[in-house]
């Protein structure tokens, strides 16, 4: 290669990176000058306008003062501002039905778990997913929203009773706050009630140093006592179901390790072969009809 032709090279180089820069110069100008012209036309327009002033005076007209002690409003010109308490009144402000309503909003997830049967069949169905060990499928939105609509399905009459007896009543103004939450209450307590243990109230009654002799009626005990044993006794009732459906699945995973076994290959994991057998047992079974069936079952036996 000539000495020219390297020279020749070198002087292309430098004149594209001479090039480059000056159109990074041009691009970095471009936005300075967007916001100079920005700014200038902002001051020129604070500068140009007129200044307006607000003036507040003490002074009340005749009208404001006839209004002070009582007389019509006869002058449109002023501004009004009444407040008016709704003390000795049963009806609702429509401020306090929306600040009601967003709490209720708020809370209902933990209403939802608490004092209904989603906790059950939420964790009946994730044991029946485990024990299939298909790990994501269903995924959990699909669970959950099963579960939301058979918790819908059983505590339906227990809604319907919550609504006629405290609800409407209370929307229409028949009955105060403090009673609307006393017959809401009942029918969510005598669901619980029929749904837990003996054993998980005393527990809970030993815990709060209440007497269950003191009480004198099961509807009488406090709701801080009756979730938390509700909840407990749902829990137990779950893990049940949840070994039950479990056995026919262990037999298929043991008949499959042994076989297995016996043919040599151990390096070959069990649960890769058990699977589909698994899936089809729970098909030919119609196991979903009779999961949810014999689930909805359970609470009213």
């Amino acid at each position: 290669m000539t000495k020219r032709t390297m020279k020749n090279k070198i002087g292309n180089i430098v004149n594209t990176d001479i090039d480059k820069g000056i159109k990074k110069k041009r691009v970095i100008k471009k936005p300075v000058l967007n916001i100079l012209m920005m700014l200038c036309a902002c001051f020129i327009i604070f500068t140009v306008s007129k200044p307006a002033y607000v003036y507040a005076t003490g002074r009340v007209d005749e009208t404001t003062r006839g209004e002070i002690e009582g007389e019509p409003d006869v002058d449109d010109n002023t501004l009004d501002l009444r407040i008016s308490s709704n003390a000795g009144s049963t009806n609702l402000e429509a401020t306090l039905k929306i600040l009601i309503t967003l709490t209720i909003l708020s809370l209902a997830p933990s209403i939802l778990i608490m004092v209904t049967s989603f906790t059950r069949i939420i964790v009946v169905l994730h044991f029946v997913r485990t024990a299939l060990a298909t790990q994501t499928s269903p995924p959990n939105q699909v669970l959950i929203g099963l579960a939301l609509f058979i918790t819908l399905a059983i505590m339906s009459p227990v809604f319907t009773e919550v609504n006629d007896t405290a609800v409407q009543p209370f929307m229409s103004g028949e009955v105060k706050q403090e009673e609307a939450l006393e017959a809401g209450i009942k029918p969510l307590k005598t669901f619980m009630l029929r749904q837990t243990r003996d054993q998980d109230l005393q527990l809970f009654l030993d815990i709060n140093d209440t007497d269950l002799e003191s009480i004198g009626n099961y509807e009488d005990i406090p709701v801080t006592i009756i979730i938390p044993a509700f909840i407990i006794s749902e829990l137990r009732t779950a893990f049940i179901i949840g070994f039950i459906l479990y056995l026919p699945f262990i037999v298929i995973d043991m008949v499959v390790a042994s076989t297995l076994m016996s043919m040599g290959m151990m390096m070959l994991p069990p649960t890769t072969i058990s699977m589909p057998f698994k899936i089809l047992l729970f098909v030919m079974a119609d196991g979903w009809n009779l999961i949810i069936g014999q689930l909805v079952d359970s609470f009213y036996k």
